[in-house]
């Protein structure tokens, strides 16, 4: 059976989706770009803050689901500009700790409310 994770601490799903859904002691996150929980709005055009602000919607909803980013299995980021991935490496090793999960980083041409970042995660609870 599944449970469904819901959090006032991350952004609100904007669409027909859930934040994220518990299956099988795993945590399956949604797609988060850096909105703001509390206003709904982006974090301004900047690639770091943006990274940032995604690491801490996912964070929130890891801590709703009575778990913790460390404990990610598999992390995919979508970001529209890979000249980034040196920013984004050093920006996730301010929340991971070896050993680090599974990743893809993979360049998109467009993301949601034009983003820089996205990102979804395979918790394990």
């Amino acid at each position: 059976m599944k449970t469904i994770i819901q959090t006032e601490n991350a952004p609100a799903a904007i669409g027909t989706y859930s934040q994220a859904v518990v299956h099988g002691g795993l945590l399956y996150t949604s797609g988060q770009i850096p909105l703001i929980p509390e206003t709904g709005e982006m974090v301004e055009d900047d690639f770091r803050k943006q990274t940032h602000q995604v690491f801490k919607n996912l964070q929130s909803i890891a801590i709703a689901a009575n778990t913790s980013l460390q404990n990610t299995l598999k992390l995919n980021i979508f970001v529209q500009d890979l000249a980034h991935f040196a920013t984004l490496n050093d920006i996730m090793s301010e929340y991971f700790e070896q050993p680090y999960p599974a990743r893809a980083a993979i360049e998109v041409a467009g993301l949601p409310k034009d983003s820089m970042v996205e990102m979804d995660a395979v918790i394990a609870i």
